[in-house]
């Protein structure tokens, strides 16, 4: 349903909910490998359900934080703090904010919704209720092209940076 070839996929990774103290960025090591072998990487978002608050886990009570699951937006918002810190410490990034991106809603579901666009894009993009992915582009055929754009977002600014790594 997400119109980019199943065969031109690299390692899936998941990207999880930062805390103020805890903000790992290993899995953007593996999207950058995945992108500069010309794959795409299917990015699995966090979901939080039955966790339960350090406080209660401590004092051994049974309360459960409210269920949470990362939407797209939180995805690419902190693709683009690393991007940004990674750049401050003087590395080239091989993913940009210019880095086409897939996002996905619901797939399989009725209501199932599909965004395409850059990856600033994606921190600003509304796809609605759980459960969402992302998906990096790697080298993309100019039919996967084409066929994302009927998803973009902005097609003016999905025709600016698509062709940057096609073949």
């Amino acid at each position: 349903c997400f119109v980019l070839q199943l065969y031109n996929f690299g390692e899936t990774v998941s990207i999880v909910f930062w805390t103020d103290t805890w903000k790992p960025e290993s899995f953007f090591d593996k999207i950058e490998k995945n992108r500069q072998n010309g794959m795409h990487t299917l990015c699995l978002l966090d979901i939080k359900v039955k966790e339960q608050s350090l406080e209660n886990l401590m004092k051994g009570r049974k309360i459960y934080e409210p269920p949470r699951y990362m939407s797209v937006n939180q995805a690419a918002e902190q693709l683009l703090a690393i991007i940004q810190s990674r750049r401050l410490q003087g590395e080239k990034p091989e993913i940009t904010e210019n880095t086409i991106c897939v996002g996905l809603a619901r797939v399989g579901a009725p209501d199932q919704k599909i965004a395409s666009g850059p990856l600033y894009q994606m921190s600003t993009v509304e796809l609605g209720s759980p459960l969402h992915s992302l998906i990096v582009t790697g080298t993309m055929h100019p039919l996967e092209l084409e066929m994302l754009k009927l998803f973009s977002v902005d097609s003016s600014s999905f025709e600016n940076n698509a062709f940057q790594r096609t073949t």
